[in-house]
């Protein structure tokens, strides 16, 4: 009789390759099976053109004071062709966003829209921090980046201005949108630009580009062409590269996230499907990344820039140097 041969179980690390895998498809079949509320539609809405200005030689009150007043104006239109088109949630929206305190240093209400808002004053500030948000950031829920935007501002304290950027069509959180760089691939190209901008007129100003969830892909991909001091990603799904070597930036790289994210049990890896690539590598607060972490505390997924929060005040430190 012939001696039965038994099975020696399959390798740990391979067994584990697999399931992550199976976790990652099953990611897109649910992304192509689960309807997204609202998704059809948003960028459906007509807006006209936004007036076409020039770049600002400088950052002075005036120079802002004319361009603030013609991006009202490009809102308040966009209003009105939203009321005409039926969509008055979008115009409301929109005439909130004209209001006379508003400073938008560009704005264009097509397809979705496209919007750069400033809290503080621009033309006296020495540190500047630009939001780049994630997945389900647009204008019609404008008010969570606008939140973000004043908790950060009122935290990190005088001589500091932040950029609320909405500079590119975010994907849904449910959506093979947001498990694939193609967003993010052309949002790089629109935070390359808004960079220039700043540095050419603040260049004596420290900039630092704050990079939530998919908004961490957007700047990843941005990386060497920002003029920044600082990259932070927080509740990032991975960035596309290997490591902070590989973004290409001269910035300090800052990674945090925390301990309620959800975020940290998506696969971090990358998997090359038939007709797409699936995810964004390495997690970019593993030690093997590469770089500095600081203290998100116990936040979970939406709450980095919450008032109160240990996120929001280690974010504000890095913003003005006071992080040790």
């Amino acid at each position: 009789m012939t001696p039965r041969r038994s099975r020696r179980p399959a390798p740990l690390a391979p067994r584990r390759g697999r399931l992550r895998r199976t976790l990652l498809a099953a990611l897109v079949a649910a992304s192509v099976a689960v309807p997204v509320a609202g998704a059809s539609g948003a960028t459906e809405v007509p807006a006209p053109a936004p007036a076409v200005l020039a770049t600002p030689h400088s950052a002075t009150a005036g120079e802002l004071a004319v361009r603030y007043a013609a991006r009202r104006a490009d809102i308040r239109a966009a209003a009105l062709a939203a009321d005409a088109h039926g969509a008055h949630k979008r115009a409301t929206v929109l005439r909130e966003l004209a209001a006379p305190e508003r400073q938008f240093y560009s704005f264009d209400g097509r397809d979705g829209g496209r919007t750069v808002e400033i809290y503080g004053d621009l033309a006296k500030a020495d540190r500047i921090a630009v939001l780049v948000p994630g997945a389900d950031t647009s204008v019609d829920v404008y008010w969570r980046l606008r939140n973000s935007a004043q908790a950060l501002l009122r935290e990190a304290g005088e001589r500091v201005a932040v950029v609320a950027w909405i500079g590119y069509r975010t994907p849904a959180t449910v959506s093979t949108d947001a498990l694939t760089p193609d967003r993010a691939d052309s949002g790089a190209a629109e935070l390359g630009a808004i960079s220039a901008e700043l540095a050419a007129v603040r260049p004596a100003a420290r900039v630092s580009f704050l990079c939530h969830s998919y908004g961490s892909v957007v700047c990843a991909r941005a990386a060497h062409a920002l003029t920044a001091d600082n990259l932070v990603m927080f509740g990032s799904p991975g960035t596309g590269v290997p490591n902070a070597a590989a973004l290409g930036t001269r910035a300090t790289v800052w990674a945090g996230r925390g301990s309620a994210d959800w975020i940290a049990d998506v696969p971090h890896l990358s998997v090359e499907l038939p007709f797409l690539t699936v995810g964004f590598g390495e997690d970019p607060v593993s030690p093997a990344y590469g770089a500095r972490h600081f203290d998100a505390g116990d936040t979970d997924h939406s709450g980095y820039l919450k008032p109160g929060s240990r996120a929001l005040r280690s974010l504000a430190e890095i913003v003005t140097a006071r992080h040790a």
